[in-house]
């Protein structure tokens, strides 16, 4: 978990211009993209019966 918070640190606290926003505005979309997958499976059943 420390791994994955000092990743984040380095990614919003480092300062070489645009690059930054492009990296956020990559990051943002990949939250999102894990949201809406999630969302979309909610309540099927993921067993490996399934597949």
């Amino acid at each position: 978990m420390t791994a994955v918070a000092r990743a984040f640190s380095r990614v919003f606290l480092s300062t070489s211009g645009e690059f930054d926003v492009l990296k956020q505005l990559a990051l943002l979309c990949g939250a999102a993209v894990l949201v809406f997958l999630l969302m979309q499976t909610y309540g099927i059943d993921l067993s490996p019966g399934f597949f």
